[in-house]
């Protein structure tokens, strides 16, 4: 369909349909919210929304959605979609959440109770044609192509979300040899298995069809079905009853009385807040940044891009123009141009904005000696303060020009990071529409090649630069208010901010690696899955792809008929958790194999990926990311070393690949003793739990000495590891059935446990029900540091939305704080090695660890040093208990 020229354009969604498209089409493990929500269906839609949008131009716009099953056909016809299975648990809650979408993109839907969204598809297309508009309609459902004309188009999804069919009449007609108009015909003949109208035996699609071609419709077909010959007619007329309800059932309603007309539907502005708010909770950050890339009209607007001069003063003049504009006390915005990573990178150019309005830009390769000194002076200068956006980097690629930094008093990022701790990305050209009201010009970020060919690129760069060198300025400002506000300015100053100059120092000293090592065990586990792969071919008599899950299905729920695992859209799945699941129940030696095959593949998988990182110096520099988790804890990647397996004797043997390095003694390594545990204590002032640790006994033998009433010496292993993880497990928001899940009984069972541990420990449960209660009221959770974490879900109508916020509530204040103390510790280590002037270094931080490379005749007093200031991070009620190990490698070290 092309618009004819001045006719306004509706575009209609089926949401159900579409929903359940994306969800089948996106994998729920790869979309979901930190707080466990499922978002793979409420992403794939809004998806398709804004690719219609840019594709399409709408002047008008609507989604209809369902109500429930309970319509007016099902009241006709109770088997009408009767065999449909229940929506899957991720999928539940979502289409909720599409809704808060559309209202939050200020788009119009509609649902009227009795009809489903095909009959108010039909409506609205049938009053915007009268009415001189074109329709273009996006659904999943055939069933709409009664509806095409010159003037009414249907998207039909082929694959996936992406990709879609234009049905036209003539798409129609070359498709199935019909009319739009006789295809409910064609379609009543065919019967629909989905929704459980049911087909004429021996009638397949191609007879329906050249039925309805011959006779020119269905009711001129039921007029002369006698002349239907052979045992496709006796089938016909047999069915014919059922194949006439069919037709009344697929003919879509237009008339339904509706609260909205189509010149209702005009297209409207958004409000920004309004989107950033829901997408900050969904955690659509790309998302985000097409919608407003493609919409920006269309949203209220941020406020135009501020007009900065950015100057480039001449070689040499670098030093006057800091005195003048960068003076002591003054603090400016800094941004660099370069490459990071790894430990170290290099500088191409900077930008500075002074807030007199000053805005100037250098080149490093122009910088004559002078203007070398000066920025040297500069930068070292703590009297000199700086604001910058994800500062990390930049510092170590100043580091690399021998060009250490102070003075940092705000980096945007990490404040960013604090008040909006769900979010997933700190991008400064999302930041500053949303803090500032205006949008970044010259969006592009330093170092980008996305320049117009009639701009000098020094001038285009420097303007960009000049630009986030204000923007940074004016957001540290606008950030550091709103951290006053939640109450994090503490924490942003006293821990995260003097942190980032810490991870910079562990990630320019990176840890040593024994190459021969980490060779002979990417050779050993290479060799190990060649023979679990050959295992695996012998017992299924065949060869086949121990990765491809079509064949394993094949093999497994085929030829072997093992019980089918949980169905998916491709069969039945194949993952680890199913195929585990399955050998404990049936032992068959092929899953054994498979199982090994896995194993050892992520096995080699992981050593290959850290040959890869090993830098010339023969360390690998990990990255540790200070923004991600909401908790607070760190991570790292490039590569991940907070993901060394270490359950398995094969995984710590890779542990010990990691070694002291040339020049050092030994490496050691400390770590907080059931810390979770002991915040649990503290926080909930439980003298049963206080008692357990002040005691010295083993803490969980003597909770479940308490539970199960017996002496300490009498609690069994099973006792202890059940009484261990559920400890754990409420410290993470465990419910019961996760805990029956986890120890292999009943739910009962389960609920039954937790009843009788909080009959010894009380304190616990009233703790447990206080933070739920204080963070429902107040809208957040807070760490002892002050970490906040906002769940407005706490008081969502969907209940698996709220309870998913209950348990995040539940963990978070624990799991935050001890990732809060594990900074202060780190902190404190740090400042006392520099202060006792030892030449020994932190090296990683791993979840409660510490890895440590100490210098030749430091060990005593590193072992003090870490031992003091991990242990005397934060006052408790209970004692903060550090072991410490000491090796050549980080395996030996291991305690």
């Amino acid at each position: 369909m092309t618009a004819s020229s001045g006719r306004p354009r509706l575009l209609l969604l089926d949401g159900h349909s579409l929903a359940y498209r994306a969800f089948y089409a996106l994998p729920v493990e790869n979309f979901s919210t930190t707080t466990g929500q499922a978002t793979n269906a409420v992403y794939g839609f809004t998806s398709m929304l804004i690719n219609a949008l840019r594709d399409e131009q709408p002047t008008h716009l609507a989604v209809a959605f369902d109500v429930s099953r309970q319509t007016f056909r099902s009241v006709e016809y109770p088997e009408y979609k009767a065999t449909r299975s229940a929506s899957p648990d991720e999928f539940k809650g979502q289409v909720p959440l599409i809704r808060e979408v559309l209202t939050a993109l200020n788009v119009p839907y509609v649902e009227v109770e009795g009809f489903e969204a095909d009959d108010l598809i039909a409506t609205l297309t049938t009053q915007a044609e009268a009415a001189g508009f074109d329709v273009l309609i996006i659904t999943g459902d055939r069933d709409a192509y009664q509806l095409v004309d010159e003037h009414v188009t249907v998207l039909y999804p082929k694959k996936g979300v992406s990709d879609l069919a234009r049905m036209t009449p003539e798409a129609v007609q070359d498709k199935y040899g019909l009319s739009p108009a006789q295809y409910p015909d064609y379609a009543a003949l065919r019967g629909d298995p989905s929704d459980n109208l049911p087909s004429i035996p021996g009638v397949g699609e191609k007879t329906a069809a050249k039925w309805v071609r011959e006779f020119g419709s269905l009711a001129e077909l039921v007029e002369r079905v006698d002349e239907v010959k052979g045992k496709a007619g006796d089938s016909l007329r047999a069915g014919l009853s059922d194949v006439v309800r069919n037709r009344r059932l697929t003919e879509l309603v237009r008339d339904v009385p509706l609260p909205l007309a189509p010149a209702d539907l005009e297209r409207r502005s958004f409000d920004r807040d309004t989107v950033h708010e829901v997408f900050d909770a969904l955690q659509f950050r790309v998302l985000r940044e097409r919608l407003f890339a493609l919409h920006g009209d269309d949203a209220a607007p941020a406020g135009a891009a501020e007009d900065v001069e950015v100057a480039a003063p001449a070689a040499g003049g670098l030093g006057t123009w800091l005195a003048e504009h960068a003076a002591a006390g003054v603090r400016v915005g800094l941004v660099l141009d370069g490459t990071w990573g790894r430990g170290t990178g290099d500088v191409e150019s900077f930008a500075i904005a002074s807030p007199d309005g000053a805005v100037a830009w250098w080149p490093v390769s122009g910088l004559l000696p002078d203007d070398e000194s000066a920025l040297s002076a500069w930068l070292a200068d703590p009297a000199r303060p700086k604001a910058m956006h994800d500062a990390k980097g930049p510092v170590l690629a100043l580091r690399a020009r021998g060009l250490p930094l102070s003075g940092l008093t705000c980096d945007t990022a990490l404040a960013a990071y604090l008040v909006l701790p769900g979010q997933r990305s700190f991008d400064l050209s999302d930041l500053v529409p949303r803090f500032l009201k205006r949008d970044l010009a010259g969006a592009a970020a330093a170092g980008s090649d996305q320049l117009s060919f009639d701009t000098d690129p020094d001038e285009a760069r420097a303007a960009s630069m000049g630009m986030q060198a204000k923007a940074v300025l004016d957001l540290a400002g606008a950030l550091e208010d709103e951290l006053e506000v939640r109450g994090g300015t503490a924490l942003m100053t006293d821990v995260e901010l003097p942190l980032l100059s810490v991870l910079a120092d562990l990630e320019q000293a990176g840890i040593a690696v024994d190459l021969d090592h980490l060779h002979g065990l990417e050779d050993e586990f290479a060799e190990s899955m060649r023979g679990a792969e050959a295992s695996a071919h012998e017992l299924a008599g065949r060869p086949f792809n121990l990765g491809s899950p079509k064949q394993l299905q094949e093999i497994l729920f085929g030829e072997r008929g093992l019980p089918t695992t949980k169905k998916i859209k491709t069969g039945y799945t194949t993952d680890a958790d199913a195929l585990q699941s399955l050998f404990a129940q049936t032992g068959d030696p092929l899953l054994e194999q498979l199982l090994r095959w896995r194993d050892v593949s992520k096995l080699r998988q992981t050593v290959t990926g850290l040959l890869s990182s090993v830098s010339d110096d023969t360390r690998i520099h990990t990255t540790f990311n200070q923004i991600v988790a909401a908790t607070g804890r760190l991570s790292s990647q490039d590569p991940n070393l907070q993901n060394i397996p270490i359950r398995t004797d094969e995984g710590r043997r890779i542990r010990s690949g990691f070694v002291v390095g040339p020049g050092y003694e030994c490496l050691l390594t400390a770590d907080y003793s059931q810390i979770e545990m002991r915040l649990m204590a503290h926080l909930s002032e439980d003298a049963g739990l206080i008692e357990a640790f002040n005691s010295g006994e083993d803490l969980h033998n003597y909770v479940a000495s308490r539970v199960f009433g017996v002496a300490p010496s009498e609690v069994d292993a099973s006792q202890r590891s059940k009484i261990k993880a559920m400890s754990y497990g409420l410290a993470y928001g465990l419910s019961p059935f996760g805990l029956s899940q986890q120890l292999g009984i009943t739910p009962g069972e389960a609920s039954g446990l937790m009843d009788e541990y909080f009959e010894r420990f009380g304190g616990v449960r009233d703790y447990l029900r206080e933070v739920v209660d204080r963070a429902r009221g107040t809208g957040y959770t807070e760490t002892m540091l002050g970490r906040r974490r906002y769940l407005p879900d706490l008081t969502s109508d969907v209940r698996q939305r709220r309870e998913m916020a209950e348990r995040m509530a539940l963990n978070a204040p624990i799991q935050g704080s001890a990732a809060d103390i594990v900074k202060v510790a780190m902190l404190r280590v740090d400042s006392a090695i520099r202060a006792r002037g030892l030449a020994s270094r932190m090296l990683l931080q791993v979840h409660d660890e510490l890895v440590l490379e100490v210098a030749p005749g430091e060990l005593d007093a590193v072992r003090e040093v870490v031992t003091e200031g991990m242990g005397g991070a934060v006052p408790l009620t209970v004692p903060l208990d550090v072991s410490v190990g000491v090796g050549r490698t980080w395996e030996d070290a291991g305690h």
